[in-house]
C-alpha cells in the first residue's frame, strides 16, 4: 500500500481499493502510470473518483484500466466519459511479466490505490492476485479477529 511520506505536500492517495485484499490474495504489486484528460485529473485533484468495481487487462500489448470511475468535472470546457478505458503506463518488461501471470498462470490484475505521487502525477497501483475462496476469506476474517482479541487481553493485563 501507498504510505505517505511525512514532509510530501504533493503526496495524496485519491482512491484505494480496501475490498481487493479481502477477495483477493495478493502476490505482488507493480506502480503504473495513467493516461488522463485535463478534466479527469482536475476532477481527480477533488477526490471524486471510485476503483473498487475495476480491473487491469493486458489487451494487444498494452494494458488497460477497465471500468474505472472519474467523476465528471463541471467546470470543464471539454468533458470526459465517466467509465471510459484509460492505458496503463508499464515498461515491455513488466507488460510481459503482467501478461503471462494473467493468461498462463490465472492471476488476476486489481488496482490497489489511485494516488498523486510526489511529483503530483496520477500514478496507479495494480496487484497481482488470486481469487480467494470462500474458505479462505473466512480464516483471514478468523486471524484478524484474533488479533483483535489478543490486543484486547493485553490491554486489559496493563
Amino acid at each position: 500500500m501507498a504510505k505517505k511520506p511525512k514532509s510530501d505536500p504533493n503526496y495524496k492517495v485519491i482512491a484505494e481499493n480496501r475490498r481487493a485484499r479481502y477477495d483477493y490474495a495478493i502476490e505482488d504489486d507493480i506502480e503504473c502510470g495513467i493516461i488522463l484528460t485535463g478534466s479527469e485529473v482536475k476532477s481527480l485533484r477533488e477526490n471524486t473518483t471510485n476503483i473498487t468495481e475495476s480491473y487491469a487487462a493486458v489487451e494487444e500489448s498494452e494494458l488497460w484500466l477497465v471500468n474505472g470511475y472519474i467523476a465528471p468535472y463541471e467546470r470543464a470546457m471539454f468533458g470526459h466519459e465517466e467509465r471510459r478505458r484509460r492505458k496503463l503506463l508499464v515498461s515491455k518488461k513488466e507488460l510481459s511479466r503482467l501478461w503471462n501471470a494473467t493468461q498462463r498462470e490465472g492471476m488476476t490484475l486489481v488496482p490497489l490505490v489511485m494516488y498523486f505521487n510526489h511529483k503530483g502525477i496520477a500514478k496507479m497501483k495494480i496487484g497481482i492476485a488470486k481469487g480467494k475462496k470462500n474458505h479462505d476469506k473466512r480464516e483471514t476474517e478468523a486471524k484478524r479477529d484474533w488479533a483483535r482479541q489478543k490486543q484486547r487481553l493485553l490491554k486489559e493485563r496493563h
